[in-house]
């Protein structure tokens, strides 16, 4: 028994280095696992986790099941979790200037060389304890779908499902603005809880929302951002090495929106197969809307945040 003891405590003293340095990561998706929005943050767990053997290690605790979405945002904050997958409009009652990401469409490669991502790093670990790592689908637009249909771009008496990104579009052309979290969209729709809801124009097949859903208002507006956050005091954490890895891969993974637009057209196509019609009212009701919608998203992050809001309107250009 004593030389078993022995060579047990041997073991633990003389184990390879490498393995004593490992850290291991705590991390959520704010979206269902294996869906549109989860999948780039599933294969970037997966890269680093090959990668960086020995070195660094994602522990995937899964999305929603394992927390609401809208309380990811804080839990990066106080560190329940380390990193997290997770859209700004989840986390705006933390941080009112992530409302502005959905008004920067822009490479994500720019975003690294123009000071924006300097900038919006700054927030984060002001705001969120947080270092912002990624932005993915910064090209990916958003459309409102409708059950109920529409002879204008006018959504007065409509009840509209929305996050922070839609509230203030549904509110300037009259709809009803109604806060669920995406698991609860396809019931709300079935009930007529909501006569439409606000998305990108990617992941609704994935959610089951085509069988609910017969019309998509055009034109396309706004850009997604699903960003991947790690946790400030766990980043500052990490040696070198490890930010490096993580730094790369996000890099990495944002580089994988290059190509999406076939993706994006695909999507209309099979949209339309499946029997979503698109509601398009020609290119002066689109630019106008585009317009509005701008205008109104701006004033909105200006008037919660005047100064960080001016300064994001002057980085993103528009």
């Amino acid at each position: 028994m004593r030389r078993i003891a022995l060579a047990g405590i041997a073991a633990v003293l003389f184990a390879p280095p490498v393995s004593a340095q490992e850290t291991t990561l705590r991390a959520v998706t704010a979206f269902a696992e294996g869906t549109q929005f989860s999948r780039h943050f599933e294969r970037f767990i997966e890269k680093v986790n090959a990668d960086g053997k020995g070195l660094i290690k994602i522990n995937y605790v899964g999305g929603p099941r394992t927390m609401p979405p809208f309380e990811v945002g804080n839990a990066v904050r106080t560190r329940v979790v380390d990193l997290a997958n997770v859209t700004g409009a989840f986390y705006t009652n933390l941080m009112p200037e992530a409302d502005a990401f959905k008004l920067m469409a822009k490479p994500t490669g720019k975003y690294r060389q123009d000071g924006s991502w300097e900038y919006i790093n700054q927030l984060h670990n002001q705001k969120l304890n947080a270092w912002f790592l990624a932005r993915q689908f910064n090209n990916v637009p958003f459309h409102i779908y409708l059950n109920r249909k529409i002879d204008k771009i006018d959504l007065t008496g409509l009840k509209i499902r929305v996050t922070p990104i839609y509230k203030d579009v549904v509110e300037a052309y009259g709809g009803t603005p109604i806060t669920t979290a995406p698991g609860e969209v396809y019931t709300a729709l079935e009930r007529g809880v909501v006569d439409g809801y606000g998305w990108p124009v990617l992941g609704i097949f994935d959610l089951g929302w085509d069988k609910v859903t017969k019309f998509r208002l055009e034109p396309a507006f706004y850009a997604a951002d699903v960003n991947i956050l790690v946790n400030l005091d766990a980043w500052k954490g990490l040696n070198d090495a490890q930010r490096k890895l993580l730094t790369d891969t996000a890099i990495w993974i944002e580089n994988a929106d290059a190509d999406v637009v076939p993706v994006i057209q695909s999507e209309r196509e099979r949209q339309a197969k499946a029997g979503i019609q698109a509601l398009d009212f020609g290119p002066a009701a689109s630019k106008a809307f585009l317009e509005r919608a701008a205008n109104v998203g701006w004033e909105s992050v200006i008037k919660r945040s005047p100064e960080a809001g001016a300064k994001l309107r002057k980085l993103a250009g528009n």
